[in-house]
């Protein structure tokens, strides 16, 4: 099934989702890729806000991209991993059956799936800005969905067999 439909599908069913590409066998290709993928589309949400803050500042639209670009696309998938076996010992002192793999994939792929509201609340802060209240009902959205993939991904990874 093409990463599209698996994104559209983990809205309705994540921990289907997760299992099925979970069970399709490790490849730490696949989750790289997927965070890689998430993150770039995370630096793509980030540019109108910082066009709106250059705008209202004054202040260098081409430095704050490649800070940007350098801080998601270099840092971040740093943080991710950590942030994956941070979760993943956490499960593991829940659920015994918990792997780090399976841990990373259902961090990844929950960071891709929620990437589209992640580019709506990009395109808000930059129309609206931060403070308004639209903008923040759609950042707080797009957390309590990363946070639901996640928890429904890592759940489903490390259930009992």
């Amino acid at each position: 099934m093409p990463v599209t439909q698996d994104i559209v599908e983990t809205y309705r069913r994540p921990r289907q989702v997760v299992r099925r590409l979970y069970g399709m066998g490790p490849r730490e290709d696949r989750g790289i890729l997927w965070l890689m993928i998430a993150c770039f589309l995370m630096f793509i949400s980030r540019l109108p806000g910082l066009q709106r803050q250059a705008v209202q500042t004054g202040s260098d639209f081409q430095q704050d991209t490649i800070y940007a670009f350098f801080t998601l696309l270099m840092l971040l998938p740093l943080v991710f991993y950590l942030i994956a076996g941070i979760l993943y010992a956490v499960t593991k002192l829940i659920r015994r059956n918990a792997t780090g793999y399976g841990a990373r994939i259902a961090v990844f792929w929950g960071w891709l799936a929620a990437t589209p509201i992640a580019l709506f609340y990009g395109l808000l802060v930059g129309l609206n800005g931060l403070e308004h209240p639209g903008t923040t009902l759609v950042g707080g959205i797009w957390l309590a969905v990363l946070l639901w993939f996640w928890i429904s991904g890592l759940a489903e990874i490390s259930k009992a067999d």
